[in-house]
C-alpha cells in the first residue's frame, strides 16, 4: 500500500507511507511537516512504522522527523552525504525560510543498499543515489511494486531545481537519464511536489 499525504509547513510537500498489507508494518518517507496529523493517521490505520526514510536533506522534507522519531522510537535513514545538509541550515535552506533547523543522529545508507522490514524482510526498497538536486538525493525503489519514491529529482513533466547549494544540472540530467528512466516503463514515480507519473511517460516526454 502506498499512501500520499500532502503536508504543509513553509511549503506543501508530499509525504508517503509505504506499508506492507500483510503485516501492517512499513516506512514513512519524507515527513516534511504536520507531525501530529501524520501520527494520527498511523494510529487510526493501525500501522507500525519501522523506519523514517529521507530522499534528501532539505528542510521541507524533514520538518516532522524529530517529532515522529520521538513518538515512534524508530531510526531515520538518509544517504551518506546527508549530514552536509541536515546539519547545515544554509545548505538545507531553513536559514532562508524558517530559521536554523537541523536533524541529527541519522543512520547512513549507500547506493545499492536494501532497506527491508523486520516484520517481512521480503518487503524492501533499494536505494539509488541520484545527485543533482542535492548531493545526497536518492530514490527508494521497489521492484516488486514497480514504485519509486524520487524526492525532488524528477516531477511529472519537470526536473528538480539544480540551482540550490550542491545542485548540478549535469548531475541531475545524468541521474534522471541513467538511474531513473532506466527503470521499467511501468514504474510509478512518486515525487515530493507533483502528481505521480511513470517512467514511460517521462521517457516519451524528454528522451
Amino acid at each position: 500500500m502506498i499512501r500520499c499525504v500532502p503536508v504543509r509547513g513553509y511549503f506543501e510537500e508530499n509525504c508517503f507511507f509505504y506499508i506492507d498489507d500483510a503485516t501492517r508494518h512499513g516506512f514513512v518517507i519524507d515527513p516534511g511537516a504536520e507531525a501530529e496529523r501524520l501520527l494520527a493517521i498511523i494510529r487510526r490505520e493501525g500501522w507500525t512504522i519501522e523506519k523514517i526514510l529521507l530522499t534528501h536533506g532539505h528542510f521541507d522534507h524533514t520538518g516532522a522527523v524529530d517529532a515522529l522519531r520521538k513518538a515512534l522510537g524508530v531510526p531515520v535513514l538518509a544517504h551518506e552525504n546527508a549530514d552536509s545538509y541536515l546539519l547545515n541550515p544554509r545548505m538545507n535552506l531553513s536559514a532562508f525560510c524558517v530559521g536554523n533547523w537541523t536533524v541529527q543522529n541519522v543512520e547512513k545508507v549507500r547506493d545499492g543498499d536494501e532497506i527491508s522490514l523486520d516484520a517481512d524482510p521480503a518487503f524492501r526498497l533499494r536505494l539509488i543515489h541520484t545527485p543533482g538536486h542535492t548531493t545526497d538525493s536518492v530514490v527508494y525503489y521497489s521492484e516488486k511494486d514497480r514504485a519509486a519514491f524520487v524526492g525532488d529529482t524528477i516531477f511529472k513533466a519537470g526536473i528538480g531545481n539544480f540551482r540550490y547549494p550542491g545542485g548540478s544540472r549535469q548531475d541531475i540530467v545524468e541521474s534522471i537519464r541513467d538511474r531513473i528512466l532506466t527503470l521499467p516503463d511501468d514504474t510509478v514515480l512518486y515525487s515530493g511536489h507533483s502528481d505521480q507519473t511513470t517512467v514511460g511517460a517521462e521517457k516519451r516526454r524528454y528522451f
